[in-house]
């Protein structure tokens, strides 16, 4: 009876109340207040254009008293830089907002990190340097791939953490920490830890929607972080197809 007081209690809460990391990253899910206590104010502010990955860029200034008041303050990400180990590192914070919340300036949550490297990295590299990205090593962690990018589940689903995400029936699926590797080169085939990748996207995703939805476009592969993995046998290449002779004309 006591415990199902408490729970109705928290239920009660504003979500700004309750709001704590979902996962181990320590990201998704704080607050936008929360996350420049633990980062510093951020050196800038991007917003988003169109579908593709084309962005503007504000001084955190211009961005509090001008550009804020154009767009939703829910589009702006807080973008943090940094250089590590001879590598260019840029952090960009997405959030979510309570649709529930009726204020003017509702409060924000952190639903997505995006980390861009600038040159590109293998992926036996990424977690030097970025320290809140910790895969897992069990070869059987679920893990799957496609032709630009690498996708890795780690620890158990968080119920709260569905309030950051968009999905349709998000309820009925269970919500777990995803590092998302991306490659703008592409992937190799077999993927190899010197593959290089671009971006990291740390984020929640749902293996249940991988598994029934997503099965044709997400391939099943063992942990690239395992040991198992570098120790597997690379598959035969498939023989090369002869040239088509061309021929030669005089001038």
């Amino acid at each position: 009876m006591c415990a199902f007081g408490v729970m109705a209690g928290l239920c009660l809460l504003p979500a700004s109340l309750l709001s704590a990391p979902y996962f181990e990253d320590g990201f998704l899910g704080l607050t936008q207040k929360e996350l420049h206590e633990k980062m510093g104010l951020p050196q800038a502010v991007r917003d988003r254009k169109s579908a593709l990955r084309v962005f503007s860029y504000y001084a955190i200034t211009d961005w509090d008293k001008y550009f804020r008041k154009l767009v939703s303050p829910e589009n702006g990400e807080d973008v943090y830089t940094f250089k590590r180990d001879g590598v260019d590192v840029r952090y960009s914070f997405s959030y979510a907002v309570d649709p529930n919340e009726d204020s003017e300036n509702r409060t924000l949550y952190v639903r997505l990190v995006d980390i861009e490297f600038s040159p590109a990295v293998p992926i036996s590299q990424v977690p030097s340097l970025i320290p809140e990205f910790r895969p897992s090593i069990d070869p059987a962690s679920p893990s799957f791939r496609s032709n630009i990018w690498v996708l890795l589940f780690k620890g158990p689903a968080s119920p709260q953490a569905r309030f950051i995400v968009k999905e349709a029936g998000k309820d009925s699926l269970d919500w777990t920490l995803a590092y998302q590797l991306f490659s703008l080169q592409g992937l190799p085939d077999p993927l190899t830890t010197k593959s290089a990748v671009d971006r990291l996207e740390i984020s929640t995703q749902s293996i249940d929607l991988v598994k029934r939805r997503q099965k044709h476009t997400h391939d099943p592969i063992m942990n690239p972080y395992s040991s198992e993995f570098s120790q597997q046998q690379s598959p035969p290449r498939p023989a090369q197809a002869k040239k088509i002779p061309v021929p030669k004309y005089a001038d």
